[in-house]
């Protein structure tokens, strides 16, 4: 767990609650946070407003419990309405309730909700086109993640994403992969950065062995999270193993500067509502499993791309200057790699890289132990879940 706080109750109202945090997360006083800086609570009614980063709190108040989340949804929150406990992950509470994203949630010790407000996307980010040339945009998203307080290692896995991060950063180098050809191009690639990357090959019994902590920790059976989460949790397990106490990565990317391959097919409004939704939903669809997975090993997750400006001014880059037709071909994250050329030279700055569960083998060696059970992927893992007795949010 990361954040957790378990109520006592007598005669039907909580007497006493214990609570603890455990790193990354902070306890300040009757405050536990996933959030590095200061919380003011004379802005408790407003939070998602004022906190400029992904956070969720729980804070032990006279009169309430106060709950909240950033509007990205980019740190875990759950409570139980019975019992009024709290905690990061679902599977501490017998009724886990989400904390939605934006949400300031106010309940007095006898259950009832005395405050309830949500924030949207909208009211924190703003998406006007900005009205500037390409090298002015491609100077400033340099800029933002030269100012980023980057610490501990790179999750390095050879794409644009990562090795500008790595050229940027003086920090090491780790990957996993289970194919001998990523594994050739990582060491070819941080060669051609002046660097030397750590890389932990993986196999079959790897991935069998760790896919019930990797269940539990994200808790979905969802066939797609698991094989994403798999390589992010031998890394994060990696990084602990070699002493680092936080990973950067490369996250946020793809969907701040148009990175996935479905954008291709797209253009105009079409485009720019689709990146738009992408970044509003960036909480669920990824940083909540790979935040759960650095919870577990207690390790900070570090991510350049999603500094709160960075976001702010992305949401504003004309999507035409994301995914462009150029030399023929359909550029995604076309200003990133025009900014990355600074850095990198062009068969790194534009090379194409598969997502992660296709280009470490997770996913291949995930259908291998599937069939080698006789088994469709989804049913392997839903047996391998209530083998655990591992509660998730699917029925």
């Amino acid at each position: 767990m990361s954040i957790y706080a378990l109520a006592e109750h007598e005669k039907g109202r909580v007497k006493r609650i214990y609570a603890s945090c455990r790193f990354p997360s902070i306890q300040r006083g009757n405050i536990l946070q996933d959030f590095e800086g200061e919380i003011n609570l004379i802005n408790a009614d407003e939070l998602p407003l004022h906190i400029r980063d992904f956070f969720s709190v729980v804070a032990i108040r006279p009169s309430h419990i106060l709950l909240s989340r950033d509007v990205l949804g980019g740190r875990p929150l759950y409570y139980d309405p019975a019992t009024l406990s709290a905690s990061s992950f679902r599977d501490y509470l017998d009724l886990a309730v989400e904390v939605v994203p934006g949400e300031v949630l106010k309940l007095d010790y006898d259950g009832r909700v005395l405050e309830r407000k949500l924030y949207s996307f909208e009211d924190v980010f703003s998406t006007k086109i900005l009205d500037e040339d390409e090298e002015k945009i491609k100077d400033e998203i340099l800029e933002e993640l030269k100012g980023f307080r980057a610490e501990g290692c790179v999750a390095f896995s050879g794409g644009v994403d990562s090795s500008l991060l790595a050229s940027i950063y003086d920090l090491d180098l780790i990957s996993v992969t289970a194919r001998e050809s990523e594994e050739k191009w990582l060491t070819e690639c941080s060669k051609m950065l002046g660097k030397r990357v750590e890389i932990k090959r993986f196999d079959l019994d790897d991935v069998e062995k760790i896919l019930p902590a990797v269940i539990r920790t994200i808790e979905t059976y969802n066939p797609l999270q698991v094989a994403i989460a798999i390589p992010v949790f031998l890394t994060v397990q990696f990084a602990k193993e070699n002493g680092f106490s936080s990973v950067v990565f490369g996250q946020g990317a793809d969907e701040l500067f148009g990175g996935y391959r479905r954008y291709a097919e797209l253009s105009g409004v079409r485009l720019r509502e689709e990146l738009i939704d992408d970044v509003r939903n960036i909480g669920r669809n990824n940083l909540v499993r790979d935040v759960k997975i650095a919870y577990t090993h207690e390790i900070r997750l570090l991510t350049p791309y999603l500094n709160w400006d960075m976001i702010q001014f992305a949401l504003r880059i004309p999507p035409e200057m994301k995914v462009r037709k150029f030399d023929g071909n359909i550029v995604r994250k076309y200003i990133l790699r025009r900014a990355a050329r600074e850095y990198l030279p062009p068969e790194i700055a534009f090379r194409d890289k598969k997502a992660v569960q296709y280009s470490t083998g997770a996913m291949d060696l995930l259908r291998k132990l599937a069939r080698k059970n006789g088994m469709k992927v989804e049913g392997y893992l839903r047996k391998i879940g209530e083998r655990g007795l591992i509660r998730t949010d699917e029925k």
